[in-house]
C-alpha cells in the first residue's frame, strides 16, 4: 500500500482496505485529505474547527470520522478533537453532517424492510430494531419495553436478522413465515429461556430471502450490534443506539417515563 503523505495519524491496513467515493471531489481536496480519500475515507463536507484548523466530516467503512487540516495545509489529523473540559468537539458537526442524514436515510429504508410489529398499530411512538432471535440483549430490551408496549404507547418494528448463531437465520425466517408473525415473535421472546421458537420443518425460500436481505441491510448501514435501535427524538431527528440501552436511555428511546 502506498504510504500516506503528511498524515499525522496512521490508519490500519484493514481500515484502509476499502476505497470509497467522496461527496467532495477528490481533486478539490488538499493533498493530505485527498490522500485519505484515496484510501477509503469518504469526505462529505467541511466545517469550521477551533485552533485555526479546517474540519472535514467524513466516513470510514460507514462510520463517521472527523479530519482536521492544519493551518498551513500540509498535515491532516484523523480523530476526535477534545476541549478543555474533556468535551467531544467533533460530535456536533459529525452528527449534523454525517450521522443525522445517514439515520434519516436508514429510517426510510427500514420502513420497507421485512419487520414484525410488536405493539399497537395506533401507538404514538414507533421505533425500529435490528433483532436476532438468539440475542440476549434484544431479549432484555424486549422485557424493558413491556410497560410502554403493553400500554399502547410504543410500537417496535423488529427487523429480524440472523447473525449470532447457526440457527438464528432459520429462527428469524420461521417467525416471518408464520401465519401470525407478531404472535410467533411474542412466543419466541416469552420462551427465550427455553431456546425460543422452534425452527419450522419447512421454511419458504421467500422468508429466508427476507432474512438475508435484512442482514445485508444491517451491514450496508454500518451497524454491527444487536439490538440496533432507531428512534425519533423530540424534534423529529432520527437517532441510533447500538447495544442494550442503559439507564435514562430507555426512557429517551421509548418516548417518555414508564407508564
Amino acid at each position: 500500500m502506498k504510504r500516506l503523505p503528511r498524515v499525522l495519524l496512521t490508519l490500519s491496513l484493514a481500515a484502509l482496505a476499502t476505497s470509497a467515493g467522496a461527496d467532495i471531489p477528490k481533486a478539490d481536496l488538499p493533498d493530505p485529505v485527498a490522500a485519505l480519500a484515496s484510501h477509503g475515507v469518504e469526505v462529505i463536507d467541511t466545517f469550521e474547527a477551533p485552533g485555526n484548523l479546517k474540519g472535514y466530516a467524513a466516513t470510514l467503512q460507514g462510520k463517521p470520522v472527523a479530519v482536521y487540516l492544519t493551518e498551513d495545509g500540509e498535515q491532516a489529523i484523523l480523530g476526535t478533537m477534545v476541549g478543555a473540559q474533556g468535551e467531544d468537539l467533533s460530535a456536533e458537526p459529525l452528527e449534523r453532517i454525517v450521522s443525522g442524514p445517514q439515520s434519516e436515510k436508514a429510517w426510510a429504508q427500514l420502513e420497507t424492510a421485512a419487520w414484525v410489529r410488536d405493539g399497537s398499530e395506533d401507538a404514538d411512538t414507533i421505533i425500529y430494531e435490528f433483532t436476532d432471535p438468539n440475542c440476549p440483549y434484544c431479549h432484555q430490551f424486549w422485557q424493558q419495553a413491556r410497560p410502554w408496549v403493553d400500554a399502547g404507547k410504543v410500537q417496535i418494528r423488529h427487523v429480524l436478522v440472523g447473525i449470532l448463531k447457526q440457527d438464528s437465520a432459520p429462527k428469524a425466517a420461521t417467525i416471518l413465515a408464520a401465519d401470525d408473525p407478531a404472535a410467533a415473535f411474542a412466543r419466541s421472546e416469552q420462551d427465550y429461556d427455553e431456546d425460543g421458537i422452534k425452527v419450522a420443518d419447512s421454511i419458504p425460500d421467500s422468508a429466508r430471502k427476507k432474512v438475508a436481505e435484512n442482514n445485508a441491510l444491517m451491514k450496508s448501514l454500518g451497524y454491527f450490534a444487536t439490538p440496533t435501535i432507531l428512534y425519533q427524538k423530540d424534534n423529529g431527528d432520527v437517532s441510533v443506539k447500538q447495544g442494550l440501552p442503559q439507564g435514562s436511555e430507555v426512557n429517551t428511546i421509548l418516548g417518555g417515563p414508564k407508564p
